[in-house]
């Protein structure tokens, strides 16, 4: 496949606020170019694990020190690598050897012409000419190097190029990298910018008189649908548009579907390796591609695209008496299915046999996914990028079975090298997952405060992107939210944002097993939060007549944000709605992302129906907290909205709380999850390590610190090896390597100095493992919630132990506390005085309001006072 073209972002100003490209563009071209530094290490690898799915990811990576940050990203995703000749050195060898084919040789454009020609000579791989001044010497030697038969060559500008400049080079077919702020897909907007579609077909070559572009249409599986032409104007507008346009020979733009109601939605554009014909990858809506009503030109599906067609039919039609249909709503046959099928897949011996019973798995499984709103797209994007990874774990078989078939387990890896207490050591070249170590008995408070500092968070550009999504929601209402659900949550095929109870008790279909961990959790949560209540209103006579109550109200409307899309978290839900329906809270709506078929998971139906919510919102983002804030035709408006959620959420969250259009208060502020461990002598490796991986595992830019109470060098690198082998077999193992890679342990030597650190720090979550944990609890002056003891792992105030999960993070625990009951009631407070009460505090109020200024305050007490005297 040819590569037309590279959009560069930058992460530190990408989005703009103006000009450039959308992500959505970006993602219609298929590809991204993004440069490494230190600093934006982490900022990277999130964005990559994010967006692998979506986008063909390359990195200038030439900035970095480490070979193994760099496989962490080509793990996570990236596809090339653009590296030194030093770097490379190091890539092409050892036991994660990097193919050639995801390696790009940066050239030192300040070398001679002679040595850069030389250099190309000699590389087998692909070159990149990297911030190019004199561009006639670029293409002088792509020129004598040929356009066939040899490896890719990629050119980026050191000044802002023309289109002339960029055509030469695509003419000669080099991949232009080019700065995402300079291209546009708009050519009626009033910004300029270079005309992607005139980038790529600049590119695209034909031997047509009129020009038109050979074009196969495909679905996103690469199943053929069918073959057409388009021109720069059709790339233009499909690009402008999202949708398949295509140029007919006789009637020119063809807007596929405008009469037929079969439209197509553009996932991307990309040329053959010859760069002779374009193929637009699409999603198909209605009847099919072909105008015989068929799905393709060739005709209907076949195979595992028919399966996935039939299965989804099933499961929106639950046509009575299918067995499919009847596998989706009954979970347990449905799993007990798949492991038989998976078993007799396992015994069969002939060629025949294992084609037939690998069948039946297929089937099960494929059923298994559409349950749950996966596709088969999905599942082979899941596979083309663990097909990235340059780290290979063995692989073999767990638990029971592995102890089934008599195999042998993986030996754990040897513990890693512990370095010296006065160094910072990044990842070692054979990646090992390892903490930054810090003696903080040796350092300044100025020192430690670097150490610890969470990073900055991007606020600014954040709101440039949230704040348009609010502004839409509030003008156009459920319109822009299932505009909004398309887009994001690929739910196209929803048609209300909004399940209204009672709830259908289809949707809420669960396994006994969910059901009883779901109902223990909850009972646990609603017994801690109810005992959290006021027992009496508060009433004090402060001096003779003068009585002062207080009384407790609760907040009447709440929206409670539930993360999710296709993940699963009933344990958000029950932590907020639990306490909600404690406090009596009489309007409770909750608000969670759908999946692609527009149905929630039946999880949070069902806590959702325990707690007593009103409705559920089928949106995520920071459109739903735009619609529980201002509310819209279907969705009500809430006075408060609490939940945890990405930058996104946060940030509309921060905003509609400032916004008095809005009315609307929140929880609290939040950043990454976090967690510090204290570990002294008598903690078990094994449960520190598993306690700072638990929060790890939630993402690259989760903070996780361990604060290392006297230990000497056996016992830190104990906890180390048990990090390092417990981190291997996670699933989410690339995450947590990102995460570990600015993760710190602080050295100290006292407690009372340790607990002195978490203090200033404040963290999310604080676990004691130390001798005697409960003694130390009057000491700790900030934290969002305690879990004392080795017994205490943090997952259970995740799930079921009563205490909340929802927590303050970022050093907000200073200020805030986690949700609790007090969280949804507001106090009002009353004064009642008698004639000897104004009698005994009136002069006080007179004078203060003289002082004041304020007159009629003080007539007011005048007045009354004088009215009693002439009574008597």
């Amino acid at each position: 496949m040819a590569t037309a073209l590279l959009p560069k972002l930058d992460l530190t100003t990408f989005p703009g606020s103006a000009g450039g490209l959308s992500l959505t563009s970006i993602a219609h071209i298929g590809q991204a170019f993004l440069v490494a530094d230190r600093s934006t290490y982490t900022d990277l690898l999130a964005w990559v694990l994010t967006h692998v799915t979506t986008l063909t990811i390359s990195i200038d990576v030439s900035a970095l020190t480490s070979p193994a940050e760099i496989r962490t990203l080509l793990d996570a995703g990236v596809t090339r690598a653009f590296a030194t000749l030093e770097q490379l050195a190091e890539l092409r060898s050892g036991p994660g050897r990097v193919d050639d084919t995801r390696l790009v040789l940066v050239l030192d454009m300040t070398h001679s012409k002679e040595k850069i020609i030389d250099t190309i000579a000699e590389t087998p791989l692909g070159v990149y000419a990297k911030d190019v001044q004199d561009l006639e010497f670029v293409t002088g030697w792509l020129k004598e190097y040929g356009k066939d038969n040899r490896p890719p060559v990629f050119v980026s500008f050191g000044y802002e190029p023309g289109m002339e400049d960029v055509r030469s080079i695509a003419e000669l077919v080099a991949t232009p990298i080019i700065d995402a702020g300079l291209l546009t897909v708009d050519l009626k907007s009033s910004g300029g910018g270079l005309s992607v579609a005139e980038v790529i077909c600049a590119a695209a070559a034909t031997d047509r008189a009129d020009g038109l572009l050979t074009t196969l249409v495909v679905d996103e599986r690469g199943v053929g649908l069918g073959l057409v032409y388009s021109s720069q104007a059709s790339v233009s507008e499909s690009l402008r548009t999202g949708r398949g346009v295509y140029q007919s020979r006789k009637r020119g733009l063809w807007y596929k579907g405008e009469t037929s109601g079969a439209v197509q939605e553009l996932v991307k554009i990309d040329l053959d390796c010859d760069g002779d014909c374009l193929r637009f990858v699409v999603r198909q809506k209605g009847s099919g591609f072909c105008h015989l009503e068929t799905a393709t030109c060739y005709g209907d599906y076949k195979g595992l695209s028919k399966l996935q067609k039939t299965l989804i039919s099933r499961k929106e039609t639950a046509v009575e008496g299918s067995y499919t249909t009847r596998l989706f709503s009954d979970e347990k046959l449905l799993r007990a299915k798949i492991m038989e099928e998976a078993q007799e897949l396992c015994e069969a011996k002939t060629k025949e046999d294992v084609a037939f019973e690998a069948a039946d798995l297929f089937y099960f499984a494929l059923t298994r996914c559409i349950a749950a709103g996966v596709t088969l797209e999905d599942v082979e994007r899941s596979l083309d990028a663990k097909s990235l990874k340059v780290t290979r774990r063995k692989g073999d078989a767990k638990g029971l079975w592995a102890e089934k078939e008599g195999t042998v387990t993986s030996t754990p890896a040897p513990p890693p090298p512990a370095p010296s207490p006065a160094t910072e050591p990044g990842p070692a070249e054979d990646g090992p997952i390892l903490m930054k170590r810090f003696d903080a008995t040796k350092s300044t408070p100025e020192e430690l405060d670097d150490v610890i500092r969470r990073p900055a968070q991007k606020t600014h550009d954040i709101m440039g992107i949230v704040t348009p999504i609010i502004d839409d929601v509030r003008a156009r209402g459920d319109t822009a939210l299932l505009h909004y659900a398309a887009k994001f949550d690929r739910a196209t095929t929803l048609t209300s944002p909004v399940i209204k109870a009672p709830f259908p008790p289809e949707l809420m279909a669960l396994s006994p097993e969910t059901t009883a961990a779901i109902d223990l959790s909850f009972e646990n949560i609603r017994k801690f939060h109810a005992a959290q209540a006021d027992k009496e209103d508060l009433v004090i006579e402060t001096m003779p007549g003068v009585k002062c109550s207080r009384f407790t109200r609760p907040i009447e409307r709440v929206g409670l944000y539930i993360p999710g899309g296709t993940a699963v978290l009933p344990s958000t839900a029950l932590m907020l709605g639990v306490p909600a329906m404690v406090a009596g809270c009489s309007q409770i709506v909750l608000a969670s992302p759908p999946r692609p078929d527009g149905s929630i998971t039946p999880e949070i139906v069902y806590v959702a129906h325990k707690v007593g919510a009103s409705a559920i919102v089928l949106a995520g983002g920071a459109q739903a907290v735009a619609a529980l804030a201002y509310g819209t035709q279907s969705v009500p408006k809430v006075d408060k909205i609490l939940g945890p959620g990405n930058q996104f959420v946060t940030a509309a969250k921060m905003y509609v709380s400032n916004d008095t259009r809005a009315a609307v208060s929140i929880d609290m502020p939040a950043g990454p999850s976090e967690v510090l461990v204290i570990a002294d002598a008598t903690a078990n490796p094994a449960f520190v390590a598993s306690d700072l991986l638990s929060q790890a595992e939630h993402g690259v830019d989760s903070q996780v610190i361990l604060i290392a109470v006297d230990l000497n060098e056996d016992q830190l690198s104990a906890i180390e090896s048990e990090l390092h082998n417990q981190a291997l077999a996670l699933p989410r193992c690339a995450i947590v390597r990102g995460s570990i890679s600015h993760s710190v342990t602080l050295q100290t030597d006292t407690l009372d100095h340790a607990l002195t650190l978490s203090n200033t720090y404040a963290p999310e979550h604080l676990i004691l493992q130390i001798a005697n944990p409960s003694s130390v609890l009057p000491k700790i002056m900030n934290a969002g919630s305690v879990f004392v003891g080795a017994w205490t792992p943090e997952s259970v105030g995740d799930y079921s132990a009563g205490v909340n999960h929802s927590l303050p993070t970022y050093g907000y625990a200073r200020q805030y506390s986690g949700v609790n009951l007090a969280t949804y009631v507001k106090h009002v407070t009353a004064s009642e005085l008698t004639e000897e009460g104004l009698r005994n505090v009136g002069g006080a109020v007179m004078e203060l309001a003289r002082v004041e200024e304020l007159e009629a305050h003080r007539r007011a007490v005048e007045v009354r006072l004088k009215w009693a005297d002439e009574r008597v």
